[in-house]
């Protein structure tokens, strides 16, 4: 005959259906739930998805940190970068890769920005970013030129992306993101770009090179530009942001363009999705932000600008990737 205990024996709740269970007992007796402790969870990267990670709480795999809220975090001394899920928007659909090649000091910055309108935007940019980025330090530890590490590492990523969906029977919604990547060196800045996401030249205003994009849009607004528009008219225009290249199995054959810069002197190079750029477009404004702090402290430089565009309304997801030039050695830094 089965004992029901007092209520002063019972310890505790059947996690399934309340009912009370004793000292000893491994399954509850009214609904045979377990009663055995959930095994603590495995922090799992909120970029990447990998299980595991530092004390610190940086992923092993991506090196991207979860820090409060909607926030996430790179941060290689040398470079940053920091994405935020903006205000209006339920997730995250950028992605972001930082590099550094130790021998040399050269940095490798990725951007990617999901399309909103298309399935899995999100894994489309990440999963870009990552190729990229590991397709570049590979290429570049190989000796091969950055020009022709960029280009290939776009046609990487755009691979990656189009498999994701389906190449042989693309839909309208086929998983699809922009991309730019930059390469630092201690003597230039190699550029490129797929969509509307940026990269910027940062100086000071007496800069033997002063401050300027470097890349340009695909873009409808871009293209009115190139025929003559104003370009104030041109972004004030409905579908302005509407981008006319990007990654994905239904992507047009790509032509990237591929531009190496050779400063005169210091500065740095900032990498932003239209989360940014919305706000802040002009390159002088983007370097009094960002000069002279990016030189010593590239990460809060990344917090302060992701600050700036949520103040300023953060309609959009916000991703900036910020590093002093030249880029150097880490052991002849002071």
């Amino acid at each position: 005959m089965t004992t029901v205990p007092t209520t002063e024996e019972l310890t505790g709740e059947c996690p399934a259906c309340g009912a009370g269970y004793s000292p000893g007992d491994r399954f509850c007796e009214d609904c045979g739930a377990s009663l055995r402790p959930a095994d603590p969870a495995v922090p799992q990267c909120v970029s990447c998805g990998a299980s595991g990670l530092d004390a610190d709480g940086f992923c092993r795999v991506c090196g991207i940190r979860s820090t409060a809220g909607d926030r996430c975090e790179i941060d290689m001394g040398v470079a940053a970068a920091v994405t935020d899920r903006g205000k209006h928007h339920a997730r995250n659909e950028d992605a972001m890769a930082v590099r550094v090649l130790e021998s040399s000091g050269t940095v490798v910055l990725v951007i990617c920005d999901g399309v909103s309108s298309s399935d899995r935007a999100d894994e489309a940019a990440g999963l870009a970013a990552t190729a990229a980025a590991e397709h570049l330090v590979g290429a570049l530890r190989s000796g091969r030129g950055a020009e022709a590490a960029i280009e290939a590492a776009i046609a990487v990523a755009a691979d990656a992306v189009a498999d994701l969906g389906d190449r042989a029977n693309p839909g309208d919604h086929s998983p699809a993101c922009t991309i730019v990547c930059a390469v630092l060196t201690a003597d230039a800045v190699t550029v490129c770009s797929i969509g509307d996401s940026r990269a910027y030249w940062l100086a000071a205003a007496v800069a033997d090179t002063p401050a300027q994009r470097l890349t340009g849009d695909n873009s409808v607004a871009a293209g009115l530009v190139a025929l003559g528009v104003d370009e104030a008219v041109a972004m004030s225009m409905p579908d302005a942001h509407t981008i006319t290249a990007w990654l994905g199995a239904d992507a047009d054959p790509l032509a990237p363009v591929v531009r190496t810069f050779v400063p005169a002197g210091p500065g740095a190079v900032l990498l932003c999705s239209d989360g940014l750029w919305n706000y802040f477009p002009g390159p002088d404004e983007l370097s009094a932000i960002v000069l002279p702090p990016t030189a010593t402290t590239p990460l809060s430089t990344a917090h302060r600008l992701a600050d700036l565009a949520l103040a300023a309304g953060g309609s959009d997801n916000i991703t900036v990737a910020v590093a002093p030039f030249p880029a150097t050695p880490r052991n002849s830094r002071s």
